[in-house]
Order: structure tokens, then C-alpha cells, then sequence
């Protein structure tokens, strides 16, 4: 089983010209919590994330309109990403290590090619478990972990080192 087995790959995307105003209705038509962000000149290459957490803490704390406030200065810059031939097993551990719920897929250049989510393997494991294989790829107890390492909370010590 590869990454690409398991991703979204209709993803709403938006540029980092774009208000945060425009990408959280992409967010609400999409029920979605995050967007990836590619870059202006069309190549669909990941440039950033955002998250409906990023809108609103940079409208509460910049004190300024969700629509006066571009993508760009808002956006987490710093994308962990993975390929689409990656196993879950890589894709957990980027999880873990990142502390993200999802990372973009992409390709060599980095143009993205769907999203993998923590959902997304979490849905893999039920299937796997209700399978009766033997030895999963994704089970239910890797999910678990994936998470409790995702809401871990960091000294400053462990985040100055990951960063």
C-alpha cells in the first residue's frame, strides 16, 4: 500500500494573493479545516498551509479584517510534504515527527497531488481490521499513536530542535 492508495486527490487549493477571507469560504464549501497553499505562476507547487486555527488567530491578533489580510503573511511556510509512493508508515511518522493531522502529496517538483490526512488512515485501519489480514499496513493502535504524538505537547527545548 503507497500513500497514493489512501490520499484525497481533489483538494482545494489557494495562492498566497489570495484573503484569508476567500480561503476560509473554500474551507466552508469544503468542510475542510486546511488548504493547501501553491504558488502564484500556475505550477500548482506547495508553497505554504492554512488552517481555519491560522485565519482566525491572525484576525484576532493583527486586528484586522479576514479580508484585509493576505494568505501569504499568514501562512505556515514550513510544509512538511510526502510522495506519492511513501507507505503509511512514512506518512505516520511525518504525522508524529511534524505534529500535523496532514500533509500535502507531490510529486518530484513539489506540485501537489492530493492531501493525506490522519482521517485517511484512520479509514484505512478499519477497513485493514475488518479484512482479517494478518499483518496490516494500517492498524487502528498506529492511528492511536500517530495522534497522541501529533497532540503531544513540546517543551521548548524539543520544538528549538525539530525546527
Amino acid at each position: 500500500m503507497k500513500v497514493e492508495d489512501l490520499m484525497t486527490r481533489s483538494v482545494g487549493t489557494c495562492r498566497p494573493t489570495d484573503t484569508l477571507s476567500s480561503a476560509a469560504q473554500l474551507m466552508w464549501e469544503r468542510d475542510c479545516g486546511c488548504v493547501p497553499v501553491v504558488s502564484d505562476d500556475g505550477s500548482n507547487r506547495v508553497v505554504g498551509m492554512l488552517t481555519d486555527r491560522d485565519i482566525c488567530m491572525a484576525a484576532h491578533f493583527r486586528g484586522a479584517s479576514p479580508g484585509a489580510l493576505p494568505v501569504g503573511q499568514v501562512m505556515s511556510k514550513a510544509v512538511r510534504t510526502i510522495g506519492p509512493l511513501e507507505t503509511p508508515a512514512d506518512a505516520k511518522a511525518a504525522m508524529s515527527d511534524s505534529q500535523v493531522r496532514r500533509l500535502p502529496v507531490v510529486d518530484e517538483d513539489e506540485r501537489l497531488l492530493g492531501l493525506i490526512s490522519l482521517a485517511d488512515l484512520a479509514r484505512a485501519a478499519v477497513r485493514e481490521s475488518a479484512s482479517k489480514k494478518k499483518k496490516p499496513e494500517v492498524t487502528e493502535k498506529g492511528v492511536a499513536e500517530t495522534l497522541e504524538a501529533i497532540c503531544s505537547v513540546r517543551t521548548p527545548r524539543q520544538a528549538a530542535v525539530s525546527a
